[in-house]
């Protein structure tokens, strides 16, 4: 019987990915490897830098084109998307621009949020925020519990598209849907998610859709793109905020606190250039891959992930059903962290995180690599 293959040319990919000469990555759910295109990004603004000294006009070109490669990839416009550090930080800029002195005083936060977008919503408790919590059972999220927990008096809902502890996929637009029909905005994390599950906000009706760059968009850490849905950005005013938030940043006018009319007025200070160079040149790739072939592929590989690792006697953590979670794949291990330093020395790169150990393959990634990393984690455990 013939292997299943993805419908583009992953031969010619993974020869533009130096890493695998002598590694198998499968900790895209922590970082992506470095690309042949990529690293060319760095090092043209390492030169720029180094030949012009300062080339704002380039850099400040290239931050849009980042941030037009990003809304490319979630069906928006660059009008719709604001820069910045990180997700912590795109997040704190939203909650900011939130209100907690009227009727509408909860936020409802799914327990599979990543800590640092909880901890944004748990920190506006000094603001009045009252925090509802849509528990994590058995790995997953029963889509019933927005419809009890989300009402008249909510603020925002903050659901993850996909849990970072083991893939599990939310139906994010209809969390959304039911939030915007009682009156409440809805804010989306896809850190886990985006690169490798296609996303439109044109069909999705979430209000704020963030991600980070380093992990499935193959980039690196310091970057975060924030989608604002436009309809809202002009009732809008983050506290959070600097001078690329204004309407004309090089007004240079300290006592005028003028918005931008798009979503750029939750753009802070001075972009993370270089980190935009990466981003740029990642996002390209997963666009010029295509997210639906993506996904196609990784259906794949998650189902050899899910069976193999239970024919081996692996405790899978979450769902085995690929219809609901990307291909990041789970396993109950005793101590996580020395089960990943014992794969590393094998050349598998894993990922602990608490009670388990992530396999995150990639675009990139062949069956041949998920059956060795699940042979390498099949040793280390028995």
């Amino acid at each position: 019987m013939t292997e299943p293959r993805p419908a583009y040319d992953i031969d010619a990919w993974r020869r533009n990915i130096p890493i695998l000469a002598t590694h198998i990555p499968m900790n895209n759910c922590s970082q992506a490897p470095q690309t042949d295109r990529t690293r060319a990004a760095a090092e043209r603004y390492l030169e720029s830098w180094n030949t012009s000294g300062m080339d704002w006009d380039a850099w400040m070109a290239e931050v849009a084109l980042a941030k037009a490669e990003f809304a490319k990839l979630i069906g928006a416009t660059a009008d719709d998307i604001a820069v910045f550090s990180s997700v912590s930080e795109a997040a704190s800029a939203v909650a900011s621009a939130m209100r907690f002195d009227g009727a509408r005083t909860k936020v409802v936060v799914s327990e599979a949020e990543f800590p640092t977008v909880a901890h944004v919503w748990l920190a506006q408790r000094t603001h009045g925020a009252a925090l509802s919590w849509a528990p994590v059972r058995d790995g997953q999220i029963h889509p019933a519990v927005y419809d009890t927990l989300v009402d008249e008096r909510t603020v925002l809902v903050s659901a993850c598209h996909a849990y970072y502890m083991n893939g599990f996929v939310q139906d994010v637009a209809c969390i959304a849907q039911h939030a915007r029909s009682v009156g409440a905005l809805s804010f989306v994390d896809a850190y886990q998610s985006l690169g490798t599950v296609p996303l439109d906000v044109r069909s999705t009706p979430v209000d704020f859709l963030s991600s980070g760059n380093l992990k499935f968009l193959m980039g690196v850490p310091g970057i975060a793109f924030l989608y604002v849905r436009p309809e809202i950005v002009a009732s809008l005013e983050p506290a959070v905020t600097g001078w690329f938030g204004r309407a004309n940043p090089f007004a240079f006018d300290s006592k005028m606190l003028d918005w931008s009319p798009t979503a750029s007025r939750f753009d802070t200070g001075t972009p993370p250039v270089i980190n935009a160079y990466i981003a740029r040149a990642g996002m390209e790739i997963i666009n010029e891959v295509g997210p639906a072939d993506i996904r196609a592929w990784l259906e794949v590989l998650g189902r050899r992930l899910i069976d193999g690792g239970l024919s081996r006697g692996l405790a899978l953590h979450g769902t085995h059903d690929m219809k609901h979670k990307t291909a990041t794949t789970a396993f109950v291990v005793e101590d996580s962290h020395h089960v990943e330093h014992a794969m590393r020395e094998r050349g598998i790169i894993a990922s602990a995180r608490g009670s388990v150990i992530r396999l995150a393959p990639h675009f990139y990634n062949t069956l041949d690599d998920v059956d060795t990393a699940l042979d390498a984690l099949g040793s280390t455990v028995q």
